[in-house]
């Protein structure tokens, strides 16, 4: 099982909106760059990622689960464009931010550390792992919430 990373702007679609989108979770829309598309295509029914709020905060501030494979993205006019559907599971208890990531030696090869621009980009599961211990998360106890 792979886990991701989703990055949004909060004054554009927040994890409280996120949240708010209930067990049906929403399409993750409005992606236009091919490599994140293609890592959406890759995306499997119940891998879980982590809710980034980029620009404001800069801080993994959640856990999302892909509820929905790769479709037709419903904001765009070009069929290329594709995305997942996702739904929030929980909030991070303390919110990991860019710079703790960067200073934490387990996660200097992360894509958020090497390649932050990027929207939807993998994360390792040593670097899932690591990032939940920071927050506050345990990654055994968090295998047992999922909605599948």
């Amino acid at each position: 099982m792979a886990f991701w990373l989703f990055k949004s702007e909060p004054f554009k679609w927040s994890f409280e909106q996120q949240k708010a989108c209930g067990a049906d979770g929403t399409e993750w829309s409005g992606v236009r760059n091919y490599q994140a598309r293609n890592f959406m295509r890759a995306m499997v029914l119940g891998e879980r990622g982590f809710f980034y709020h980029s620009n404001e905060g800069k801080a993994v501030v959640g856990i999302v689960e892909v509820c929905g494979l790769a479709h037709p993205d419903s904001t765009a006019d070009d069929p290329r464009w594709e995305c997942v559907d996702i739904r929030a599971v929980m909030d991070m208890p303390r919110p990991v931010t860019l710079d703790a990531c960067k200073s934490e030696p387990r996660l200097k090869d992360m894509v958020l550390v090497t390649n932050s621009r990027l929207s939807v980009q993998p994360v390792g599961e040593a670097e899932f792992a690591a990032i939940c211990e920071i927050g506050g998360l345990d990654v055994a106890a968090l295998a047992g919430t999922g909605k599948r």
